[in-house]
Protein backbone atom coordinates (compact mmCIF):
# COMPACT_ATOMS: atom_id res chain seq x y z
CA UNK A 1 0.00 0.00 0.00
CA UNK A 2 3.10 2.52 1.15
CA UNK A 3 4.26 1.52 -2.58
CA UNK A 4 1.54 2.56 -4.30
CA UNK A 5 0.74 5.86 -2.27
CA UNK A 6 4.92 6.54 -3.24
CA UNK A 7 4.28 5.68 -6.86
CA UNK A 8 1.01 7.77 -7.24
CA UNK A 9 3.02 10.61 -5.65
CA UNK A 10 5.36 10.24 -8.33
CA UNK A 11 2.71 10.61 -11.33
CA UNK A 12 1.69 13.45 -9.61
CA UNK A 13 5.08 15.23 -9.60
CA UNK A 14 5.67 14.54 -13.03
CA UNK A 15 2.65 16.36 -14.06
CA UNK A 16 4.50 19.33 -12.39
CA UNK A 17 5.46 22.60 -14.57
CA UNK A 18 6.10 26.04 -14.17
CA UNK A 19 3.32 28.71 -14.06
CA UNK A 20 4.15 30.77 -16.57
CA UNK A 21 2.90 33.61 -15.37
CA UNK A 22 5.23 33.62 -12.07
CA UNK A 23 8.30 32.84 -14.83
CA UNK A 24 7.25 36.06 -17.58
CA UNK A 25 9.34 36.89 -20.17
CA UNK A 26 8.37 40.47 -21.11
CA UNK A 27 8.76 43.75 -18.44
CA UNK A 28 4.45 43.84 -18.73
CA UNK A 29 4.52 40.39 -17.15
CA UNK A 30 7.60 41.12 -14.67
CA UNK A 31 5.46 43.85 -13.17
CA UNK A 32 1.87 41.81 -13.09
CA UNK A 33 4.28 38.72 -11.66
CA UNK A 34 5.75 41.25 -8.91
CA UNK A 35 1.70 42.28 -7.67
CA UNK A 36 1.20 38.03 -7.21
CA UNK A 37 4.68 37.63 -5.51
CA UNK A 38 4.20 40.84 -3.03
CA UNK A 39 0.22 39.41 -1.97
CA UNK A 40 1.77 35.98 -1.56
CA UNK A 41 4.42 37.13 0.82
CA UNK A 42 2.21 39.13 3.21
CA UNK A 43 -0.60 36.51 2.78
CA UNK A 44 2.09 34.19 3.88
CA UNK A 45 3.44 36.30 6.60
CA UNK A 46 -0.48 37.05 7.86
CA UNK A 47 -1.13 33.02 7.77
CA UNK A 48 2.50 32.57 9.82
CA UNK A 49 1.85 35.26 12.51
CA UNK A 50 -1.53 33.17 13.12
CA UNK A 51 -0.36 29.97 13.49
CA UNK A 52 2.19 31.07 15.17
CA UNK A 53 -0.08 32.80 18.36
CA UNK A 54 -2.80 30.00 17.95
CA UNK A 55 0.25 27.41 19.03
CA UNK A 56 0.98 29.47 21.81
CA UNK A 57 -1.58 30.65 23.25
CA UNK A 58 -3.29 27.42 22.94
CA UNK A 59 0.00 26.01 25.27
CA UNK A 60 0.70 28.29 27.09
CA UNK A 61 -3.39 28.53 28.29
CA UNK A 62 -3.90 24.80 28.27
CA UNK A 63 -5.88 23.17 30.91
CA UNK A 64 -3.63 21.55 33.50
CA UNK A 65 -4.38 20.37 37.08
CA UNK A 66 -2.29 23.04 38.53
CA UNK A 67 -4.80 25.38 37.40
CA UNK A 68 -8.24 23.97 38.65
CA UNK A 69 -10.12 26.66 40.28
CA UNK A 70 -8.17 29.32 38.59
CA UNK A 71 -10.26 32.20 37.67
CA UNK A 72 -8.49 34.64 34.66
CA UNK A 73 -8.06 38.59 35.67
CA UNK A 74 -11.30 40.08 33.74
CA UNK A 75 -9.35 42.64 31.12
CA UNK A 76 -11.38 45.26 29.57
CA UNK A 77 -9.29 46.37 26.89
CA UNK A 78 -5.80 46.94 25.69
CA UNK A 79 -4.98 50.08 24.30
CA UNK A 80 -1.38 49.37 22.96
CA UNK A 81 -2.62 45.98 21.81
CA UNK A 82 -5.68 47.67 19.79
CA UNK A 83 -3.77 49.92 18.23
CA UNK A 84 -1.34 47.51 17.17
CA UNK A 85 -3.77 44.98 15.32
CA UNK A 86 -5.31 48.26 13.94
CA UNK A 87 -1.56 49.72 12.66
CA UNK A 88 -0.35 46.77 11.39
CA UNK A 89 -3.44 45.37 9.18
CA UNK A 90 -3.37 49.34 7.95
CA UNK A 91 0.00 49.46 6.88
CA UNK A 92 0.00 45.78 5.29
CA UNK A 93 -3.08 46.94 3.09
CA UNK A 94 -1.33 50.43 2.18
CA UNK A 95 1.82 48.08 0.72
CA UNK A 96 0.08 46.07 -0.88
CA UNK A 97 -2.81 49.00 -2.40
CA UNK A 98 -0.28 51.37 -3.66
CA UNK A 99 1.78 49.08 -6.26
CA UNK A 100 -1.49 47.68 -7.34
CA UNK A 101 -3.59 50.64 -8.08
CA UNK A 102 -0.45 51.93 -10.09
CA UNK A 103 0.00 48.75 -12.35
CA UNK A 104 -3.79 48.09 -12.46
CA UNK A 105 -3.84 51.57 -13.84
CA UNK A 106 -0.85 51.14 -16.34
CA UNK A 107 -1.41 47.61 -17.76
CA UNK A 108 -5.40 47.78 -17.56
CA UNK A 109 -6.38 48.07 -21.72
CA UNK A 110 -8.21 51.36 -22.69
CA UNK A 111 -11.45 51.11 -24.92
CA UNK A 112 -11.06 52.97 -27.80
CA UNK A 113 -14.11 55.55 -29.34
CA UNK A 114 -12.91 54.20 -32.70
CA UNK A 115 -10.54 52.71 -35.37
CA UNK A 116 -8.35 55.70 -35.28
CA UNK A 117 -7.95 56.27 -31.48
CA UNK A 118 -4.82 54.49 -29.95
CA UNK A 119 -2.91 54.91 -33.26
CA UNK A 120 -0.74 57.41 -32.14
CA UNK A 121 0.94 55.39 -29.36
CA UNK A 122 4.82 54.57 -29.53
CA UNK A 123 5.21 51.05 -30.66
CA UNK A 124 4.72 48.14 -32.87
CA UNK A 125 1.02 48.08 -33.43
CA UNK A 126 -0.81 45.36 -34.72
CA UNK A 127 -4.67 44.40 -35.13
CA UNK A 128 -5.85 41.08 -33.09
CA UNK A 129 -9.19 39.80 -34.19
CA UNK A 130 -10.77 36.80 -32.64
CA UNK A 131 -13.39 34.56 -33.77
CA UNK A 132 -14.37 31.40 -33.80
CA UNK A 133 -12.06 29.75 -33.70
CA UNK A 134 -9.16 31.46 -34.78
CA UNK A 135 -7.04 34.62 -34.28
CA UNK A 136 -6.32 36.90 -37.06
CA UNK A 137 -3.37 39.19 -36.98
CA UNK A 138 -2.93 41.79 -38.74
CA UNK A 139 0.80 44.16 -38.85
CA UNK A 140 1.39 47.90 -40.08
CA UNK A 141 2.21 47.01 -43.59
CA UNK A 142 -0.89 45.01 -44.10
CA UNK A 143 0.04 42.19 -43.59
CA UNK A 144 -2.62 39.53 -42.47
CA UNK A 145 -1.94 35.77 -40.76
CA UNK A 146 -3.96 33.78 -38.59
CA UNK A 147 -3.15 31.80 -35.35
CA UNK A 148 0.69 32.93 -36.09
CA UNK A 149 2.15 36.07 -34.06
CA UNK A 150 5.43 37.13 -34.85
CA UNK A 151 6.61 40.71 -32.50
CA UNK A 152 9.61 42.40 -32.56
CA UNK A 153 11.63 42.04 -28.83
CA UNK A 154 12.42 44.70 -26.33
CA UNK A 155 9.98 46.91 -27.92
CA UNK A 156 6.55 48.13 -27.04
CA UNK A 157 3.82 46.25 -29.02
CA UNK A 158 0.44 47.89 -29.41
CA UNK A 159 -2.65 45.55 -29.64
CA UNK A 160 -5.81 46.49 -30.60
CA UNK A 161 -8.29 43.96 -29.97
CA UNK A 162 -11.86 42.69 -31.20
CA UNK A 163 -13.98 39.82 -31.91
CA UNK A 164 -16.14 39.46 -34.97
CA UNK A 165 -18.63 36.67 -33.35
CA UNK A 166 -18.51 35.96 -29.11
CA UNK A 167 -16.47 36.85 -26.28
CA UNK A 168 -12.90 35.63 -26.48
CA UNK A 169 -10.18 36.89 -24.33
CA UNK A 170 -6.52 37.08 -25.62
CA UNK A 171 -3.98 35.57 -23.37
CA UNK A 172 -0.17 34.84 -24.16
CA UNK A 173 0.56 33.78 -20.30
CA UNK A 174 4.53 34.08 -20.46
CA UNK A 175 3.94 37.78 -22.03
CA UNK A 176 1.01 39.25 -20.29
CA UNK A 177 -2.43 38.99 -18.37
CA UNK A 178 -5.72 38.38 -20.67
CA UNK A 179 -7.70 40.81 -22.25
CA UNK A 180 -11.45 40.40 -23.34
CA UNK A 181 -11.94 40.16 -27.11
CA UNK A 182 -15.26 41.82 -27.36
CA UNK A 183 -17.71 42.50 -30.34
CA UNK A 184 -18.15 45.81 -31.38
CA UNK A 185 -15.40 47.10 -29.39
CA UNK A 186 -11.52 47.90 -29.89
CA UNK A 187 -9.29 47.80 -26.34
CA UNK A 188 -6.27 48.87 -27.04
CA UNK A 189 -3.39 46.76 -24.61
CA UNK A 190 0.43 47.18 -24.67
CA UNK A 191 3.00 44.48 -24.11
CA UNK A 192 6.37 46.18 -23.73
CA UNK A 193 10.48 44.70 -23.75
CA UNK A 194 9.40 40.85 -24.72
CA UNK A 195 12.32 38.37 -24.90
CA UNK A 196 13.23 36.48 -27.80
CA UNK A 197 11.27 32.77 -27.69
CA UNK A 198 8.27 31.17 -28.43
CA UNK A 199 5.17 31.33 -26.47
CA UNK A 200 2.15 30.01 -26.67
CA UNK A 201 -1.22 32.27 -26.83
CA UNK A 202 -4.77 30.63 -26.41
CA UNK A 203 -7.90 31.78 -25.68
CA UNK A 204 -8.98 32.38 -21.99
CA UNK A 205 -12.49 32.76 -22.55
CA UNK A 206 -15.09 29.83 -23.50
CA UNK A 207 -16.21 30.33 -26.86
CA UNK A 208 -17.74 26.88 -28.09
CA UNK A 209 -17.08 23.55 -28.37
CA UNK A 210 -13.60 23.83 -30.11
CA UNK A 211 -12.29 26.76 -27.44
CA UNK A 212 -9.71 24.38 -26.89
CA UNK A 213 -8.28 24.78 -29.82
CA UNK A 214 -8.60 28.34 -30.18
CA UNK A 215 -4.39 28.77 -29.92
CA UNK A 216 -1.65 30.44 -31.97
CA UNK A 217 2.09 30.78 -31.98
CA UNK A 218 3.91 33.57 -30.07
CA UNK A 219 7.79 34.15 -31.77
CA UNK A 220 9.54 37.21 -30.31
CA UNK A 221 12.33 38.08 -32.71
CA UNK A 222 15.01 40.40 -33.48
CA UNK A 223 14.00 43.78 -35.17
CA UNK A 224 15.42 42.41 -38.59
CA UNK A 225 14.17 39.50 -38.35
CA UNK A 226 10.39 40.89 -37.78
CA UNK A 227 11.30 43.54 -40.91
CA UNK A 228 12.47 40.71 -42.64
CA UNK A 229 8.71 38.43 -41.91
CA UNK A 230 6.71 41.23 -42.57
CA UNK A 231 7.92 40.89 -46.44
CA UNK A 232 6.46 37.13 -46.43
CA UNK A 233 3.47 36.08 -48.14
CA UNK A 234 0.21 35.84 -45.74
CA UNK A 235 0.42 32.56 -44.15
CA UNK A 236 -3.47 31.81 -45.05
CA UNK A 237 -6.50 33.56 -46.87
CA UNK A 238 -8.60 36.22 -45.24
Amino acid sequence: MKRLMLLSFVFLLSGCSDIAVLNPKSVTGQEQAYLIWLSLGIMTLVILVVFVLFAWFTFKYRYTKNKDGFVPTDVKGNLKLELTWTIIPFVLLAILAVPTIMTTYDHSPELQADNREGADKEGTHINVTGQQFTWTFEYENGKTVHDELIIPEDETIVFHITSKDVIHSFWIPELAGKVDAVPGRVYTYEIKDAERGTYRGKCAEYCGIQHTNMVFNTEVVSKSDYEDYLKKPDNQDD
